[in-house]
């Protein structure tokens, strides 16, 4: 599976697939204040979508609870999500 990374000048990154069913799923990182949104889109339609915003607090507990236990990008050291533990 293909993960796309978009930068968003001023904004953060965003990262994208695209399942098997067609449908686009994504989180976009917002640099400012750690808040992710989780976005979802429809075959060619990216307005018939919806998204979900997120403190990194609940992103990590989302992250938990789809079983990833350790979400970082190595390559990417400031887009990590705060480390499980921080979920308090």
């Amino acid at each position: 599976m293909d993960i796309e990374r978009t930068s968003l000048p001023g904004i953060g990154t965003c990262r994208t697939f695209t399942s098997a069913a067609g449908t686009r799923v994504g989180v976009i990182a917002h640099d400012a204040d750690g808040r992710r949104v989780l976005i979802h889109s429809t075959d060619g339609d990216p307005d018939a979508g919806c998204c979900l915003a997120l403190t990194p607090a609940e992103a990590v507990a989302l992250a938990g609870l789809l079983g990833i236990f350790d979400v970082t990008d190595a390559g990417h050291r400031d887009d990590r999500l705060p480390a499980p533990d921080a979920r308090r």
